[in-house]
């Protein structure tokens, strides 16, 4: 037999006490149900027969407000579901009597609770604009029963909790989206109009699902026919490390277009990194050439970075031969770097790289693939006729495989070749 819907006994928080924790939506357990119903006089007007659970024991709890400013004091994480009896008076300034902006108010200061309505059979069309408007499911108050209210409840939970999932599957799908869009637009477009050079790069970041790491890479020409090309890298995985390296390649090819090389070049670098690190730990390595008009002949600074490697026809690769390097950026104030002038010739191809592509392991063991390990695998790859992106790329392939699994550093590398005319 139907009995008075409860009121709640419990003592409704204090008005300006400490801010609610948002219900969370978990599937239900062996614990009871808890359900707030909001309607114009829940005690005489509208009547719920006993509820209990499916295995007949557990009762789903209920509690009943009276009005909108009741039900906002009653909305404690522990309440599963609210049920809304359309009858009740409008919101202010609604003037429709349809019960939805009710609603529409209900949805606002409960944003992750289920949410049912009830109306007349006759109001068919008002219940099915509740659930377009953002209700999970409508009953008629004439055909209530305890099973058919048990069954919505349960149904109005589990279908609200896949509404967030799903919200929440769209969002980071679309904030993954961004990163991605503004990640691609971050990495360097080399400027080499009018050179002769051919121009390839590889860049593969340590961090899981990223498409930036700490390691950076540029190549520009200016004005007087030089070539510039730059890789460095920043010490960490981090996000911020990311930033960091950003910020020095833009850095770089503007000091680079402005005129700077060499020790100059490197100086400012290291101004701005020491103005925009997060902490003075964080030091970058760089290793930057500068190519001269006929390609013949190119100027060498190093800062803590390794050597780059050199391939002609007819001759094994090379590293290029580098004393008295200077130390990386932000170790020492005041420091200086170098430059070597090396001899290129005619026809040569020019390999820049960061340490993620020599520091990963050969199998089981601790041994690394070191420089030498590296000349081995580019002069073997060169024997088979690989140059340019297809070189690039199965040298990377191959120090993954030869790691056992994917390189936990940032690599970046960057292929010049000039074929002499």
């Amino acid at each position: 037999m139907p009995v008075p819907v409860p009121r709640q006994r419990d003592i409704p928080a204090p008005e300006g006490g400490p801010a609610v924790p948002p219900v969370t939506l978990a599937p239900p357990g062996p614990a009871s149900l808890t359900l707030l119903v909001i309607g114009e006089d829940p005690a005489g007007g509208l009547t719920v027969p006993e509820i209990l659970d499916a295995d007949g024991h557990h009762r789903i709890r209920l509690r009943s407000a009276r009005n909108l400013t009741e039900a906002a004091r009653l909305l404690t994480p522990d309440v599963h579901c609210v049920l809304l009896d359309l009858s009740l008076p409008g919101a202010a300034g609604d003037d429709s009597g349809d019960g939805l902006a009710t609603l529409r108010e209900v949805l606002r200061i409960a944003p992750r609770h289920a949410v049912l309505v009830l109306t007349a059979e006759a109001d068919a069309d008002r219940a099915a604009e509740a659930v377009r408007v953002g209700a999970q499911d409508f009953l008629f108050r004439d055909e209530l029963d305890g099973r058919l209210l048990s069954r919505a409840i349960r149904y109005a939970v589990e279908r609200k909790r896949a509404d967030i999932a799903q919200y929440k599957l769209a969002e980071s799908k679309l904030r993954a989206q961004e990163n991605a869009r503004l990640e691609r637009g971050l990495l360097p477009t080399p400027l080499l109009e009018g050179s002769d050079l051919r121009f390839a790069a590889r860049y593969r970041p340590g961090r899981s699902r990223a498409l930036l790491g700490g390691d950076f890479y540029d190549t520009v020409r200016t004005p007087d026919g030089t070539v510039h090309a730059m890789i460095g890298d920043v010490c960490g995985h981090g996000p911020d490390e990311a930033a960091l390296g950003v910020e020095l390649r833009i850095a770089w090819r503007a000091l680079t277009l402005a005129g700077l090389c060499g020790d100059d070049l490197l100086s400012t670098l290291q101004e701005v990194l020491e103005v925009e690190r997060p902490c003075e730990e964080i030091f970058a390595t760089l290793c930057t050439v500068d190519i001269a008009p006929d390609g013949r002949r190119a100027g060498l600074c190093l800062a803590g970075h390794p050597a780059p490697l050199i391939s002609r026809p007819g001759r094994p690769a090379r590293l290029l031969p580098y004393e008295n390097s200077g130390p990386a950026l932000g170790l020492l104030p005041r420091a200086r770097w170098p430059r070597r002038q090396v001899e290129l010739g005619g026809t040569w191809s020019l390999m820049m790289y960061t340490d993620g592509l020599i520091e990963g392991r050969i199998g089981e063991g601790r041994e690394r693939l070191g420089q030498d390990g590296m000349v081995e695998m580019i002069n073997r790859h060169l024997n088979d006729g690989l140059s340019g992106e297809s070189l690039l790329e199965a040298s990377v392939t191959e120090a993954r495989r030869l790691n056992g699994g994917e390189l936990t550093d940032d690599v970046a590398v960057v292929l010049l070749s000039r074929a002499a005319g």
